[in-house]
């Protein structure tokens, strides 16, 4: 029996960027293999037909592959970190559906992945936890789920499209308390400047009736970030689309111009943030 999805709920908002990853896998086969995104999907009772018509189209399709670049990218922050610590713990901030760590686990590793209660409660049934792995559900922002990780053997942390919805004051008060409580962790995540915000804010905060979209997350320049607390022991960041696999030579004339777009006018980034260790012991992970 396939799972229900209704239109207009949670539910919905978390099979998109899962969508996502299936249009790119198919239309970028050379680039994206993500037969998980496709279990997933085929297993829905979900109408996909409207869905696919916006996503197949420019925008929609570069859309897509913002959200399988993502991935990517995080992923070979997450493998880089685990090269060095293959015992440590990859925590999914604001989880959904992503299937990271399932793409990461070296076998020794652990994996929390952590969203809310009732996001949660779609993953079980979706996505359940695997061996080595938990799906915790928890508010961000209240951090008793500091707690229930375990980081004995080394954490990278990382969130995906995630601290847009957080005002920058929490966010400041999240990786703060990230620092002081994780030495020797990694934390990564993607930004944009006001602009990208703003282009967002058009849309999610308007129908949500939000009305103090300034006091929401953005970075005009990641090493802004430094000065946030003396536990950072280094932020470096990287372009979201060329970074870690450039992509240019493989997508068309209008995805090329979006890529110009993301990286020079709307700053596009994955950003690193290593917390400072307890040690003289290198920061291990990849370098910026």
């Amino acid at each position: 029996m396939k799972y229900h999805i209704e239109k207009n709920t949670v539910q919905e908002t978390l099979i998109i960027p899962l969508f996502g990853r299936l249009i790119c896998s198919e239309h970028y086969p050379e680039l994206f293999s993500d037969p998980e995104a496709k279990r997933i999907c085929d297993s829905l009772d979900y109408d996909f037909a409207e869905k696919r018509k916006k996503m197949e189209s420019p925008a929609g399709l570069f859309g897509a592959l913002e959200v399988a670049q993502r991935q990517y990218d995080l992923r070979c922050e997450v493998e880089a970190y685990l090269k060095e610590h293959p015992k440590a713990s990859v925590i999914n901030l604001g989880c959904g559906l992503d299937d990271t760590f399932s793409k990461v686990d070296n076998g020794t590793c652990k994996g929390y992945n952590l969203d809310l209660p009732d996001v949660i409660d779609v993953r079980n049934e979706l996505l359940p936890a695997g061996e080595r792995e938990q799906n915790i559900p928890c508010d961000l922002n209240r951090f008793e789920w500091m707690e229930q990780v375990d980081v004995a053997d080394g954490a990278v942390f990382f969130a995906a499209g995630v601290f847009y919805y957080f005002k920058t004051e929490d966010i400041r008060k999240l990786l703060s308390a990230m620092g002081s409580r994780f030495p020797g962790a990694v934390l990564v995540f993607d930004s944009c400047n006001e602009r990208g915000a703003k282009m967002m804010r058009k849309t999610w905060l308007k129908e949500a009736g939000i009305t103090d979209v300034n006091a929401f997350f953005s970075l005009e320049n990641p090493d802004e970030l430094r000065s946030w607390s003396k536990d950072f022991s280094s932020v470096g960041s990287k372009s979201y689309m060329r970074g870690y696999r450039d992509i240019y030579q493989n997508v068309g004339l209008f995805h090329k111009l979006m890529i110009h777009f993301c990286d020079n006018l709307v700053n596009m980034r994955i950003v690193r943030i290593a917390f400072q260790m307890d040690t003289t012991e290198e920061i291990a992970g990849s370098k910026f």
